[in-house]
């Protein structure tokens, strides 16, 4: 069987080279190849024409496809459908901000945490994405675009913690300094709620942002948006959260999306603010945007605001989410199991 190289860090690749009878040191040069958006060996300029056909014996650069690029005329969001080798789709955006450029992207085929707002859910899970596939829509993106990534946040479709042993993967891939080398500090994960893996988290990744997506006060409300709940009582996880936060020294962001009569009500910001208070930190307010198959309505800015101020007079810091492709169904919770036509 070829080895999929974008799969494997410098040290599988030198072991790779030995077992084909190669120098080791090669791997290094292959490595910054990749990550220079190299889609074959051929276009591996350094290397010697007798090497580069023996690689295509014993090793393959697994590449996605973009199926459709749409393009936000409010702001210039970018949203990518991507082709995966065995016919599933997924999607990210490539997101311009003032500090730089960031991209949203998936970490699985769908998603089966049957979150009742987020279009990311219908249609269940597919499959893990791997290592490799959730770095080529980065190395597709930057191509694409012609920009360099600094900022990651895995908040595409599926769960990321649902992945873990490929999400860890591919964070040590996407840092390593012979690479994307973006900084462990310019990532953001996001997690509907998977205690074990929060407490994992903090051990392995210390440096990575962790982000909870919360939108509830309370286990009655959030255990009718979130099956998660029923698993991992809101207590329990604002407690693993506590418990992050504390070990790493680095603020929880807790994701509330506003749903219009449902959790946004000044009682529901204050109950919230009662069970924040006094923690390490940030709230980010998003004003739930329309998935047609939920029923579910945004709260709107005038609520939003209410709702933020509430929480920031009891001391809990507080942003609401600038928005972003929401003309292309881009935003925050629109992401799903794409569709090429």
């Amino acid at each position: 069987m070829k080895a999929n190289l974008k799969n494997m860090t410098i040290s599988e690749i030198e072991i790779f080279f030995e077992n084909i009878g190669e120098k080791k040191f090669r791997a290094k040069q292959v490595f910054s190849w990749l990550y220079k958006g190299a889609r074959t060996f051929d276009e591996m300029t350094d290397i010697s024409k007798e090497l580069r056909e023996k690689l295509k014996e014993h090793a393959y650069i697994q590449n996605l496809e973009i199926a459709r690029k749409q393009v936000s005329e409010k702001d210039g969001t970018r949203k990518y459908l991507f082709l995966l080798s065995d016919g599933q789709t997924i999607e990210s955006v490539f997101l311009k901000y003032q500090y730089g450029n960031s991209v949203c992207l998936s970490s699985q085929a769908g998603c089966r945490m049957g979150c009742a707002f987020c279009a990311s859910a219908i249609g269940g899970l597919r499959r893990n994405l791997s290592a490799a596939e959730m770095t080529d829509q980065i190395l597709a993106i930057e191509k694409d675009a012609g920009e360099r990534i600094g900022h990651l946040v895995i908040m595409g479709t599926g769960e990321p913690f649902d992945n873990y042993e490929n999400l860890i993967r591919f964070i040590k891939l996407v840092n390593a300094k012979e690479g994307l080398n973006i900084g462990m500090r310019n990532i953001t994960v996001s997690t509907c709620g998977l205690i074990p893996q929060i407490h994992e988290f903090a051990r392995d990744m210390p440096q990575v942002n962790l982000a909870v997506s919360l939108h509830a006060p309370n286990d009655g409300i959030r255990k009718k948006l979130m099956p998660i709940s029923a698993r991992y009582p809101m207590d329990d996880l604002l407690a693993a959260a506590k418990a992050h936060a504390e070990r790493t020294g680095r603020r929880v962001t807790y994701e509330y999306a506003l749903i219009r009569d449902f959790n946004d009500s000044a009682a529901h910001a204050k109950e919230l603010a009662r069970k924040l208070r006094g923690t390490l930190c940030h709230v980010n307010l998003i004003s739930l945007n329309d998935v047609s198959e939920t029923g579910f309505k945004g709260s709107g800015r005038e609520r939003t605001e209410e709702f933020r101020s509430i929480l920031e007079e009891a001391g809990v810091q507080t942003t609401i989410r600038r928005e972003m492709g929401t003309d292309i169904d881009a935003a925050c919770g629109q992401l799903r199991l794409g569709r090429e036509k």
